[in-house]
């Protein structure tokens, strides 16, 4: 046996002798929920119910099954308060009802707050598989893992077999942890959600702006899976990501992203986290070509610049005449959050030759509602101001705003909206005095 393996071995422990070294009161980082650790989040879930805890505080996002169901169950709501990083279908009800609190951030600097502005005395998360040199990857999500399990008071892993081994900076030593719990799990996967016409008239619109040899940051959702689908034609595309997803591994797979061109981190697709299918994870295991590093380091805007054609798309849920875009609420609703859109525009922008597109449906609720605006709603979060939106993108065209006036940014937007809209649109914009 050697000395990793001996190491390994005296740190070894059940869930339940794991979390007993959570002291009360504790603030707990939990790392994204595609990477939760499920068996220490249901020995936490059982110790709240036996009463070993009066108050733990837990900090994570885009909370999945496992995290739903042991520590934002009404039955540990008494001791567990949940503090979101990025409201989500998990969260969003608890934020608007008050049982949870939302904590706005750019995700790029997450690792800061949590080394410096928020407590962090435990750090969970899964792990894959330790080498023979003694390292587990942090997998899926190294993001803001991978610093918050190092500066944590306590750090405690779940080693998975399932959790693949990635390239980058996303490995702990086993000196490093405090406890080791051994648990196979299923890897939460992203279901392709469905297309829509106008997701593929958008990605066709938006491919058309992608030079060859361009890099690319594409977020989740019906509009970049079209991008990435439009993008079959192209070559020598590089990735430069927040979150690596299955289209992005068409892309490498198919011939089209080599990263050859890259003038960053050349011939590596670089990202923060992952999120998709068993595919894609038994993609990235191992896999020399793609990398992952904190969100410090792949959304730092100064960074993202330092690739030549950097073309960031990502959407928005309403924009109005100045180009304020609104991405993350719907009126005082916390929805989602600011993400990763602000810090890719401004990197994006800078960039040498690069574009920062911000995309969106012309309109909501079945058609009934436009996404264009004369001012956002009342309350309504501005995530991208108008000095920062570069490119808008609709079903129906793009817009360029850098450099143009109110009227012209009006007429420009209100071109975007739909046709039954434009109209009335119009009309409040002479009214507004903006044209």
């Amino acid at each position: 046996m050697t000395k990793w393996e001996q190491l390994y071995k005296e740190k070894l422990q059940t869930a339940e002798e794991a979390v007993d070294m959570i002291p009360d009161g504790a603030h707990i980082i939990q790392t994204i929920g595609f990477a939760e650790p499920p068996a220490i989040l249901r020995a936490i879930n059982q110790g709240a119910k036996d009463g070993r805890w009066t108050e733990l505080h837990m900090y994570s996002l885009l909370p999945l099954a496992a995290t739903r169901e042991y520590l934002l169950a009404e039955d540990v709501r008494d001791v567990i308060h949940w503090h979101s990083l990025y409201a989500s279908a998990g969260d969003r009800d608890m934020i608007a009802s008050g049982v949870a609190d939302f904590i706005p951030n750019y995700f790029h600097q997450v690792p800061r707050l949590v080394s410096e502005f928020i407590q962090n005395d435990v750090c969970i998360t899964s792990v894959s598989p330790m080498d023979e040199n003694g390292y587990m990857s942090f997998g899926i999500s190294v993001d803001y893992t991978s610093t918050a399990a190092r500066v944590a008071g306590k750090t405690i892993v779940q080693v998975n077999e399932n959790m693949p081994r990635v390239h980058g900076d996303s490995f702990i030593h086993v000196s490093e942890v405090d406890s080791i719990v051994e648990e196979l799990a299923p890897i939460p996967e992203l279901p392709t959600p469905a297309r829509r016409d106008e997701d593929d008239a958008m990605g066709s619109i938006i491919a058309e702006m992608v030079p060859d040899g361009a890099t690319i940051q594409l977020g989740i959702g019906g509009v970049p899976n079209a991008v990435a689908q439009s993008l079959n034609g192209h070559k020598n595309l590089g990735i430069h990501t927040e979150m690596f997803t299955d289209s992005m591994v068409d892309l490498i797979q198919d011939g089209v992203a080599t990263g050859s061109n890259k003038s960053f981190h050349p011939g590596k697709a670089l990202w923060a986290f992952a999120a998709g299918s068993r595919r894609m994870y038994d993609f990235l295991d191992d896999n020399p070509v793609v990398e992952a590093r904190p969100v410090s380091y792949t959304n730092l805007p100064s960074n993202i610049a330092k690739n030549n054609s950097l073309i960031s798309v990502n959407s928005t849920i309403e924009v109005d005449f100045s180009g304020q875009c609104c991405s993350e609420s719907i009126g005082t609703l916390q929805y989602s959050g600011t993400g990763g859109q602000h810090d890719f525009a401004r990197g994006a922008f800078d960039s040498p030759d690069g574009k920062s597109i911000v995309a969106f449906y012309s309109t909501a609720k079945s058609g009934t509602l436009s996404r264009v605006v004369p001012v956002l709603k009342p309350g309504a979060v501005v995530t991208t101001p108008r000095m920062e939106v570069n490119y808008l993108v609709s079903e129906f065209g793009a817009a360029q705003l850098k450099g143009k006036s109110i009227p012209e940014r009006t007429r420009a937007i209100i071109g975007l909206a739909h046709p039954q809209f434009r109209d009335d649109l119009t009309g409040e914009a002479k009214k507004m005095g903006y044209l």
